[in-house]
């Protein structure tokens, strides 16, 4: 799936959510139109699922998926991952996404964008 190929209505759609983020001690609500304004996002797939971030294309091959959290109806995902495009150490390169799918779209868009310091688990957890 790519952005260039979603109608009109589906552009809207995306246009009017609003995403929440914490990136490099900045937070905020933020709009996806912006998003599309000034960034090059793309879908990424994730377990086979197109996902959009708010994040430029150019970061895909740097985008790791460690585990994804899906809701039991599949209508939503919380989505770790590492993106290494500007930094490889774990502690600076951890995000966490929460993803919604659109009423009457088969894609999912992030309303939730947050670093987060990767983590080992802790041996206690199965």
């Amino acid at each position: 799936m790519k952005l260039s190929d979603l109608s009109a209505e589906s552009l809207k759609k995306i246009k009017a959510v609003r995403w929440d983020r914490i990136i490099e001690k900045h937070e905020g609500p933020e709009d996806w139109e912006s998003v599309l304004r000034y960034e090059q996002p793309e879908f990424l797939s994730v377990q086979g699922c197109p996902i959009l971030l708010p994040v430029d294309k150019s970061h895909h091959p740097n985008i790791t998926i460690i585990r994804c959290i899906w809701s039991m109806d599949n209508n939503s995902v919380t989505v770790f991952l590492s993106d290494t495009t500007y930094e490889d150490d774990p502690f600076f390169s951890g995000f966490m996404a929460v993803c919604d799918r659109l009423k009457g779209e088969e894609f999912f868009l992030a309303v939730l964008y947050h670093e987060w310091f990767i983590i080992e688990r802790a041996g206690v957890f199965e």
